[in-house]
């Protein structure tokens, strides 16, 4: 039996506490299931342009925070969490404390950390992927005995805890989501998490080409073998998540593949059926959606705040909202 569709949207920006109120109770009350942030630091300047990112102007924590403040429903979360820019036991007690304020709706996301330029910005090591995704092994271990009842000891190469018991507890234990492109990183999410969040192999340390042609049909169905072999047994219990980042809702999406199969060196054929692309009408979008729970086992599906309105009636056909 396939997992049902749930549907979430991002955000890196607002202007004021007012158009943040209004986005997330948005999302809530079209029938998205969960709004998330990135974890990005920088302003505007050659770091970012380096790395071909958008500017986020808002940090994750208190954003998530004030999101839960003004809502009910929606699970609350961060496509994801840099391990590297946090002290693991602040970052994991800021996260049980939202988990607690809001009543259990945390998605706790997590991630190796991969926009090279950002770290040089900021004075933080980029270490080689082996040694970063290693730590967030030791972060998630971390996780899962703070939660834990009874005293929170954890020694392994990256945390150093003693004498003392991880709180506030959270309400329920909330999902980990585990995100990234990797061989080894998506087999630590199929042992490790309760979401995998699949995403580009961005390699490169930026946003480009390379990761996008490396997220192709084939090169996804790599990566859900590299979760099943992490996985083992437990593969059916996990939910998997992907970013839909190029995502036009629209009877005319012709003129927009061909211009982006050029872009990335693609096929029409190949752009239309890209995992992180959606395009076309409802019918049609919802039709591919279905096509690509029963061949990936995708189920959840993330958004742009661009397409939170544009993209609702895909949510409401078939989520039943």
């Amino acid at each position: 039996m396939p997992n049902p569709f749930r549907f979430g949207v991002q955000s890196f920006n607002a202007d004021s506490a007012e158009q943040w109120t209004d986005r997330v109770r948005k999302a809530e009350a079209l029938g998205y299931s969960a709004f998330h942030l990135a974890d990005h630091i920088l302003g505007p300047g050659a770091a970012l342009e380096a790395a071909a990112h958008p500017i986020q102007n808002l940090a994750a924590i208190p954003a998530m925070a004030y999101a839960a403040a003004v809502t009910s429903e929606i699970k609350i979360g961060c496509r994801v969490f840099c391990i590297d820019y946090h002290l693991p036991v602040v970052l994991i007690k800021s996260a049980m404390t939202i988990d607690m304020l809001s009543n259990g709706r945390l998605e706790f996301g997590l991630g190796a950390g991969w926009i090279k330029s950002e770290y040089e910005a900021m004075g933080v090591t980029f270490d080689e992927p082996q040694v970063r995704i290693d730590r967030l092994a030791d972060v998630v271990e971390g996780i899962k005995a703070f939660r834990a009842d009874g005293a929170a000891d954890v020694s392994n190469d990256s945390i150093s805890w003693k004498d003392f018991e991880g709180l506030p507890k959270p309400i329920s234990k909330p999902p980990i989501m585990i995100g990234g492109g990797s061989p080894r990183v998506l087999r630590l999410a199929g042992r490790e998490a309760d979401i995998v969040s699949l995403n580009f192999n961005n390699r490169a340390g930026m946003i480009g080409p390379d990761g996008v042609q490396m997220s192709t049909e084939a090169e996804t169905t790599k990566k859900i073998g590299w979760i099943k072999e992490g996985a083992g047994d437990r593969f059916d219990d996990l939910e998997i998540e992907i970013g839909a980042y190029f995502t036009f809702v629209t009877d005319d999406a012709k003129p927009i593949v061909a211009m982006m199969s050029q872009q990335f060196g693609f096929s029409e054929e190949e752009m239309l059926r890209h995992p992180h692309g959606l395009f076309g009408g409802v019918d049609s979008i919802c039709e591919e959606l279905e096509r690509r729970r029963e061949q990936f086992g995708i189920s959840y599906f993330t958004v742009g705040e661009d397409n939170l309105e544009p993209f609702a009636p895909v949510v409401a056909r078939l989520t039943g909202k």
